[in-house]
């Protein structure tokens, strides 16, 4: 065998493997170039994946996975929106360049090994960025689906012959800050992008102060054929119901009416204001022969030797006056053969329209004693209020919680008391006085605050007739007028 021509077959076996493996680099330094140009393999923008794809087919492949409409559902309606018209846009310049960035960046060569290699390059997700005009979304919400879907509430309304109000029917409404937050979510998921609607129930609301006032006057007309003065006032909102019916026809309000012991309750406003804390005892046990046991000669007795001897009722006068319940007065003690301290001529017993008679001695309007109830509601609760504002520093929220206690401990089991559930809680002050002339009673009253667990409100209920008040009767008709009001802030609902 030559040797030389041994040696040169194996130099051309060299030349032919060097050039094969200088054509499979140039190959796959073409083919990995080609790849280079695009974003790597497994890389994502936004969740969605890119790898493979140049610039503009990832574009594409986004606007695809953001542009598909987001489902949403309110209850079983069910909306295909598209998230453009919520005001969502992709900013894909930016999410673009931060991939371009991070396919730039890794080295030439170590890509190029692992390409060799099949292994596939570390590659972080490029997060969503994206624009959201949220004023937009809520406009969106509120024009087209809230106003669409919502159902309104519907108001209970007063049952004719009764003293109770048809339950009102519940409304839906559309929680649209929380909506927000998942369409929000749903916009910014290329997945997930069907929405459940969170609703908000929307409590039936009551009906109106007018509507309760027909299902009173009918109820009065039903039953009394005199003068009736009803104040009421819910403590929650301040509204004030207050209409006077006489002879099945209404009237002007506001008429002056025989206080009788209702009187007691600015009374004990007076001696509160002049008592110093804590209540002496003794104090206390006139104040509760004066409210419970609705005794005269303690209310005497406490004027006098609290207020001033002589002319403890004016003093009384005098506080409803700086209150600004000018129609409210006393002008003299109630013991038999008591002299006027003095007479008052007030706006309300000035009318010439109407005159129930009233006693010198002692008058009030219905709306001037709920007014007082309230003063005395408001302290009890904040400090604050008129009796604040007026008697500042002479009576304590403490006080005033104690004349409510007082009150409360009236308990008769008729007039507005009759109305009430058993275990509510009655502050009041009631009164009738039977005229000395004919022996038979003309005037009768009711006045308190009543907690309830659907609010807490003011009622005074007064009534006079020319020939008499007869018991039986006007007490049922009492407990009805009370019931009704209960019943309007406790509504059931269907």
């Amino acid at each position: 065998m030559n040797p030389k021509r041994s040696l040169s077959f194996l130099r051309w076996i060299a030349l032919a493997l060097i050039f094969t493996a200088v054509l499979l680099t140039v190959y796959n330094l073409i083919g990995y170039s080609r790849i280079r140009g695009n974003f790597p393999p497994g890389m994502k923008i936004g969740g969605v994946a890119v790898g493979g794809l140049d610039r503009q087919k990832a574009a594409e492949r986004l606007v695809q996975a953001y542009g598909v409409a987001i489902e949403i559902r309110y209850n079983t309606a069910v909306i295909q929106v598209k998230p453009a018209v919520m005001g969502f846009e992709l900013d894909l310049e930016n999410m673009l360049s931060a991939a371009d960035l991070q396919r730039v960046n890794q080295p030439f060569w170590s890509g190029f090994w692992e390409y060799l290699w099949n292994q596939q390059a570390d590659t972080a997700d490029i997060p969503l960025s994206s624009r959201l005009a949220e004023d937009r979304l809520r406009g969106y919400l509120r024009d087209e689906i809230a106003s669409r879907y919502d159902s309104p509430p519907s108001a209970a309304i007063p049952v004719a012959g009764s003293t109770n109000f048809s339950g009102g029917t519940p409304g839906t409404t559309l929680d649209i800050d929380r909506a927000v937050i998942l369409i929000k979510d749903a916009l910014q998921s290329p997945a997930n992008r069907v929405v459940n609607l969170s609703l908000k129930k929307v409590a039936p609301p009551r009906p109106s102060f007018q509507n309760l006032q027909i299902l009173l006057q009918q109820i009065i007309t039903e039953s009394f054929d005199g003068l009736a003065e009803v104040y009421l006032q819910d403590m929650q909102t301040n509204q004030e119901l207050h209409f006077a019916v006489n002879k099945n026809e209404t009237i002007k309000p506001d008429v002056a009416f025989t206080a009788a012991s209702t009187m007691k309750i600015p009374i004990m406003v007076s001696v509160f204001k002049r008592a110093k804390e804590p209540l002496q005892p003794s104090i206390g046990d006139q104040i509760t022969l004066m409210i419970d046991r609705s005794d005269n000669p303690p209310a005497d007795k406490l004027m006098s030797e609290v207020l001033e001897a002589n002319t403890g009722p004016l003093v009384v006068s005098q506080d409803m006056a700086a209150l600004g319940l000018s129609n409210t007065f006393l002008g003299g003690y109630f013991y038999q053969g008591a002299p006027l301290l003095k007479r008052f001529t007030t706006t309300a017993n000035s009318r010439t329209d109407f005159n129930t008679n009233p006693d010198q001695y002692n008058q009030t309007t219905p709306m001037e004693m709920g007014l007082l109830l309230a003063d005395m509601y408001d302290c009890a609760n904040t400090g604050g209020g008129t009796f604040s504002a007026v008697f500042s520093g002479e009576i304590s929220q403490n006080e005033c919680r104690q004349m409510i206690a007082y009150l409360a401990k009236n308990k008769i089991g008729v007039l507005l008391e009759a109305g009430l559930p058993e275990g509510t809680q009655f502050a009041h002050k009631h009164g009738w006085v039977t005229d000395s002339t004919d022996g038979v009673i003309h005037t009768m009253q009711d006045a308190g605050i009543v907690y309830s667990p659907g609010g807490n409100y003011v009622i005074t209920v007064y009534l006079y007739h020319p020939v008499q008040v007869v018991f039986d009767p006007v007490n049922i008709m009492y407990a009805q007028l009370s019931r009704a009001v209960y019943n309007y802030f406790n509504l059931a609902v269907d």
